[in-house]
């Protein structure tokens, strides 16, 4: 008589118990996935070779423990540090130089900066220079630069206007202080290569028919009293070339050298119109601006973090890249949802989310665990019963065998 058949088949369904336990203990760990018990028969070969008749094998065993890669819901969250994969790939983080995976989203910023999980793995990513182009390439730790955004000097003004065509040429020179000098006027404030805002007033004079002198001031500094360009239309109110100038600052103490560099700051009038209707501005624009102190940042879909700044701009700051694997069930399970690549699982295929197989990020959420509690809850009973099948059979073994030792 064999025991064998039974025993096998109790540590299989005690295996399974097992699996289906763990799967109940973790089905509210996020990123967790869940695991299935996979079984196959086992059969002794006869001495003579393969016999005609059939074999009725020697029970079970456990050939693996398969993790189940799908994707669990997404759940909003409050942290803008939280993300959620929507598809596939795993984060890839980096613990004193050790590299594992994880779909576990939930991130903290530490002392020092860097984006690390709950025990203290950083997640990598591609870095961004100081003018926030993305280093692509080797991936490395991500670390948030709350260092201020540095200003941006003014070198272009563009204006759409609108200037009365019915308006009459000033008969006095111009003059800045006497507004009958002038027939309308605007301002706009410039930036210098320091980040200091300078009031620039721009006036639009009259002087012939279809033709207007542009002056310049400011009291921040001298700008030449001459006309800094001057705008000739044709008889369909249409601005003809040339559509730019430039016009320089001066220091107020009247020196030739500019403010801060705010030198050669062009004047872009394209698009401005001379038509029968009162002077209206439809458009004033510069390109520059003061420095910024971060005040905080999101993440999009592919990864990309962007750093908001009290001067109302934003700057790339990084990009998170996920990870693949042709075979994912081939991860080695390092524990705190984890994995390590393996000789099974194949390389790391490293990229940008929502590029090839790799899923796209949603900021603010988390994945829950993929664990279906009532499939897993059926899945017990049916293990117990299982188990208890086997264990009769060992008891049924033992009833024949102590039969066939009380024969007389």
């Amino acid at each position: 008589m064999s025991f064998q058949q039974g025993l096998s088949g109790l540590n299989g369904a005690s295996k399974q118990l097992e699996t289906i336990g763990n799967n109940i203990a973790n089905a509210n760990t996020v990123g967790f996935k869940s695991a299935v018990t996979q079984f196959s028969d086992v059969y002794a070969n006869s001495l003579s070779g393969t016999s005609g008749l059939g074999t009725a094998g020697i029970g079970t065993r456990v050939s693996q423990i398969a993790q189940q890669f799908s994707q669990g819901n997404i759940t909003a969250s409050n942290s803008s540090l939280d993300m959620a994969i929507n598809g596939g790939g795993f984060f890839r983080l980096n613990k004193n130089g050790a590299i594992s995976y994880a779909r576990n989203g939930q991130f903290q910023i530490d002392k020092d900066g860097y984006l690390v999980s709950s025990d203290a793995g950083r997640l990598t990513g591609f870095l961004a220079s100081n003018t926030g182009v993305l280093q692509t390439g080797t991936p490395t730790d991500l670390r948030i630069s709350t260092a201020d955004l540095a200003p941006q000097q003014t070198v272009e003004i563009e204006a759409q206007l609108n200037l009365d065509s019915r308006a009459t040429a000033p008969a006095a020179a111009f003059n800045a202080t006497d507004a009958t000098t002038y027939n309308n006027s605007t301002s706009v404030t410039v930036f210098d290569s320091l980040g200091n805002s300078h009031v620039v007033q721009l006036y639009f004079r009259k002087t012939a028919a279809n033709t207007w002198a542009v002056h310049a001031s400011s009291t921040s500094g001298t700008i030449a009293a001459a006309p800094v360009m001057t705008l000739t239309f044709n008889s369909a109110g249409v601005l003809q070339a040339p559509l730019t100038g430039t016009f320089s600052m001066a220091l107020t103490n009247g020196a030739t050298t500019p403010i801060n560099g705010a030198t050669g700051i062009t004047l872009d009038f394209n698009n401005t119109t001379q038509f029968g209707s009162a002077f209206g501005v439809n458009a004033l624009t510069q390109d520059g601006f003061a420095s910024g102190r971060l005040s905080g940042f999101n993440i999009g879909s592919d990864g990309t973090i962007t750093g908001r700044y009290t001067n109302g701009k934003t700057s790339t700051l990084g990009q998170v890249v996920l990870a693949n694997f042709s075979n994912p069930n081939g991860l080695q399970p390092l524990g705190n949802n984890q994995w390590a690549e393996s000789a099974a699982s194949g390389v790391a295929l490293v990229g940008a989310p929502n590029t090839g197989r790799l899923g796209l990020i949603q900021s603010s959420a988390t994945e829950d665990s993929n664990v279906d509690l009532t499939a897993e809850l059926v899945n017990m009973i049916t293990a117990q019963r299982v188990f208890q099948a086997n264990a009769q059979t060992i008891k049924t073994q033992d009833q024949v065998l102590q039969t066939l030792v009380n024969l007389r």
